[in-house]
C-alpha cells in the first residue's frame, strides 16, 4: 500500500524558514524522480520542486528559486523541502509524490495513486 507523509508545516511569519518532510512507503522509492506540490485556496495543485532519483538533478518553479531547496535521502526513502525568505504567497498544504508526467494533464492523480495528508504552510505576521 503506498504511503506519503508529510510532517514539518506550520505558521511562520514572513522572511522566516521551514523544513518539511514526507516519508514514503509502498513503492520502490529509487524507481521515481520525487516532486513538492501545493495547493492554496481556490487554486489548482502546482508543482513547486522536482529532484530526480539521483538527486542531480534539480529544477524549481519561478517564484521559489533561491529561496527553496528539494532533497532526498534514498536510504530514508525520504524527500525534503528547505523554505527560506518565505512569502505569504506560499502560504498552501504542500504534499509530496512522485513526479508526474505531463501527460496526466494537472497534479491530481498520481501514477502511484495516492496522495498523503500532507502539511499546511502558512506564512503570517
Amino acid at each position: 500500500q503506498v504511503q506519503l507523509v508529510e510532517s514539518g508545516g506550520g505558521l511562520v511569519q514572513p522572511g522566516g524558514s521551514l523544513r518539511i518532510t514526507c516519508v514514503a512507503s509502498g513503492f520502490l522509492f529509487t524507481d521515481w524522480s520525487m516532486a513538492w506540490y501545493r495547493q492554496a485556496p481556490g487554486q489548482e495543485r502546482e508543482m513547486v520542486a522536482r529532484v530526480s532519483v539521483s538527486g542531480s538533478d534539480i529544477d524549481y518553479k519561478d517564484a521559489v528559486k533561491g529561496r527553496f531547496t528539494i532533497s532526498r535521502d534514498n536510504d530514508k526513502n525520504t524527500v525534503s523541502l528547505e523554505m527560506n525568505s518565505l512569502k505569504p504567497e506560499d502560504t498552501a498544504l504542500y504534499h509530496c509524490n512522485v513526479l508526474i508526467p505531463p501527460f496526466y494533464g494537472d497534479y491530481t492523480r498520481s501514477p502511484v495513486g495516492s496522495w498523503g495528508p500532507g502539511t499546511q504552510v502558512t506564512v503570517s505576521a
